[in-house]
């Protein structure tokens, strides 16, 4: 190197202020030695007069040694926690999200632990399969008509899992460990993605049988620090592991054979922080970029996948001997009766003879008592006085308190009617409890809810009543299940309503013993048969056929812009060179808040070819804002422009 040149490194600053979402050019003074590409680092930030947090992306040199540049203060660390593939992946998901790579960076690359680092080796032995287990995990994937080849060739799948549990572990979760093992086995790594903690112990549970335990790498937020931290630097090493995890697990940088996530469908697969990228678009990204194996399980198929599908983007892989739920649905006597019979006789005859051989299962759609109540003379909701939130009861009898603000009402008068009596309006997991147990005298009831967590009951007789979401699975699974509350939880205002009813449906028809009934209680239409016929796919397909016409997700993208009007006005202006259809943009409309100056948003749908168009130009309006918001000490202020992409509800 000429005595002139000097080095110089590119660095990535940890940084949430969007004008600082790229690279920049740091002399290295001689005194660091030599610096590996990803490690953090220690730079001046000119403009604010501080020192920020950063990665090593990139070492040159250069022969302009006259040109100014600041230089890097120190090397935190000598770990490489930014590799080459993790920075390709974090500018890929920010690009597409019109956000910025720190933030993605944020979500996976934990805290510094300096004990942990310090006693990290990097040189974990590979571990491999016994040849006992890797013969039934081939077993296990054999059931699968075309998965086997998905795995070899790297190819993408959505795939149907079966409703069975074998020794209290579901089908679906032996299905993913086993997919795991095959990769382990060929000296690749693995990555899986859970919605909770529930899955992921099931999950954890299946891969003790097939895998060895130093070869499964957890990664969740129950872990301490350290924790977190020991696992993360796992993942950096060149033996190949198993990650297991949340939403985050995705961005796991190991070198991935495959990438599975179960029940795409659950809203916590979606980040809710800045990008806001959900789990399975992520996923998409890396599967396009690595070439890994990728697949999407579970008992239903999400609007989203079987776009791909329809697509011939994903491959569909179904059980070849499939083992279909006894759905009844309601008879249409049973759909005239009066609405307060909330379970028919045919449910009911059912679980009383199921309850005397085993567990019961009982679908709610709330938790507690009553989450509800009205006003017991006008039948109006009855409100907060303070906030206006919901009124709800924690038992029969109690003073009324409010969802929102926890304050009690105990001197509630109806503002219609003038009443002071109260009714309770609908029924949560305790009340449902309370009537069962009047109902069944002699039978144990359990109540399984965000307050009383229960992960498993045993094969005695019992009747559990589950919020969706929280039911426990049941040794030898459930003689019957009763799908309670169906029309409350499909008035829901979402437009994935039916889609996600018919996940929680689908999702507790899975924990049934083979042969058990499994009763819908109040709901026909659509969704009540594709359950009963178990056609998820299909009516996702026809989900997707109803929603091209009217330009909603997942047919077209949507884009949310919100800010103060002059903001959100240079936005959409930015967007009409680029084309797009004239209804494209919806609004802008007023958003109800105190904000000073007031807030406008707005709804862009565009078409996937157009979605790095779309990102670049709303980016690039980001960016414009945010440095045109400088005090007169040239310190950043407050933005006054968000976008968010993919969102799902588009609604102004």
């Amino acid at each position: 190197m000429p005595p002139e040149s000097r080095r110089i490194a590119r660095v990535l600053l940890d940084s949430p202020l969007p004008q600082l979402d790229r690279l920049f050019d740091y002399a290295l003074p001689p005194e660091l030695g030599d610096v590996p590409l990803g490690v953090r680092v220690r730079v001046p930030l000119r403009t604010a007069g501080r020192v920020i947090d950063g990665y090593v992306v990139d070492i040159d040199s250069e022969d302009d040694a006259d040109r100014p540049l600041s230089e890097v203060e120190s090397v935190v660390s000598a770990v490489p926690v930014l590799p080459e593939r993790l920075h390709a992946l974090a500018r890929r998901v920010a690009d597409r999200a019109a956000g910025s790579a720190s933030d993605v960076l944020r979500l996976v690359i934990p805290k510094r632990q300096v004990r942990v680092e310090k006693a990290w080796t990097g040189d974990t032995p590979a571990v491999v399969p016994e040849a006992e287990a890797l013969v039934r995990a081939e077993d296990i994937v054999g059931v699968y008509d075309g998965l086997g080849a998905v795995l070899e060739t790297g190819g993408r799948a959505a795939v149907e899992a079966t409703p069975l549990i074998a020794d209290g572990v579901p089908a679906w979760a032996l299905l993913l460990a086993a997919s795991a093992a095959r990769m382990l086995a060929s000296g690749r790594s693995s990555i899986i993605v859970v919605p909770d903690h529930r899955d992921l112990d099931r999950l954890l549970a299946a891969l003790e049988d097939l895998v060895p335990g130093e070869a499964v790498v957890r990664h969740d937020s129950r872990q301490t620090n350290p924790d977190r931290y020991r696992a993360f630097l796992r993942t950096l090493e060149e033996s190949p592991c198993i990650v297991v995890g949340n939403r985050s697990a995705v961005y796991a940088p190991v070198v991935a054979g495959l990438v599975a996530i179960w029940d795409d469908g659950d809203p916590l697969l979606g980040e809710p922080l800045a990008p806001y990228v959900n789990a399975r678009d992520a996923a998409l990204l890396r599967q396009e970029h690595e070439g890994s194996a990728l697949l999407f399980a579970g008992h239903t198929r999400t609007t989203d996948v079987e776009r791909l599908v329809v697509l011939g983007w994903l491959q569909d892989v179904r059980a070849t001997r499939r083992v279909l739920p006894r759905v009844v649905l309601s008879t249409p006597q049973e759909m005239e009766q009066p609405t307060a019979q909330r379970m028919p006789s045919s449910a009911f005859l059912a679980a009383r003879n199921a309850a005397a051989e085993g567990p019961v299962l009982v679908q709610v759609s709330r938790p507690g008592f009553s989450p509800s109540l009205v006003c017991a003379e006008c039948r109006a909701p009855a409100r907060c006085p303070h906030c206006g939130g919901p009124l709800g009861a924690r038992h029969r009898g109690a003073v009324p308190v409010c969802g929102w603000c926890g304050r009690g009402a105990s001197a509630w008068a109806c503002p219609a009617c003038s009443s002071t009596k109260l009714r309770l309006a609908s029924s949560g997991s305790e009340r449902t409890a309370d009537e069962l147990g009047r109902a069944f005298p002699g039978v144990r009831v359990i109540v399984a809810d965000s307050a009383h967590p229960v992960e498993r009951v045993p094969a005695k007789p019992a009747l559990v009543v589950a919020t969706r979401g929280a039911e426990p699975i049941a040794d030898g699974g459930y003689r019957a299940v009763v799908l309670l509350d169906g029309p409350r939880m499909l008035q829901a205002p979402d437009l994935r309503v039916a889609e996600s009813c018919l996940r929680w449906w689908s999702n507790a028809a899975a924990l049934a013993a083979p042969g058990a009934p499994i009763h819908l209680v109040g709901v026909n239409g659509a969704a009540a048969k594709a359950l009963a016929t178990w056609n998820q796919a299909g009516h996702a397909r026809s989900e997707l056929e109803s929603r091209a016409p009217l330009h909603m997700p997942p047919t077209t993208r949507v884009a949310l812009v919100q800010g103060s009007v002059p903001a959100v006005g240079r936005a959409l202006a930015a967007l009409t060179e680029l084309a797009l259809p004239s209804d494209a943009v919806l609004g802008p409309v007023p958003v109800e808040s105190d904000d000073v100056p007031p807030r406008v948003r707005a709804l862009v749908r565009f078409d996937y070819g157009a979605g790095t168009r779309v990102a670049t130009a709303l980016r690039a309006a980001v960016v414009a804002e945010a440095v045109s918001g400088r005090g007169r000490r040239g310190r950043a202020t407050k933005s006054t422009l968000s976008v968010r992409l993919d969102i799902l509800e588009p609604e102004l």
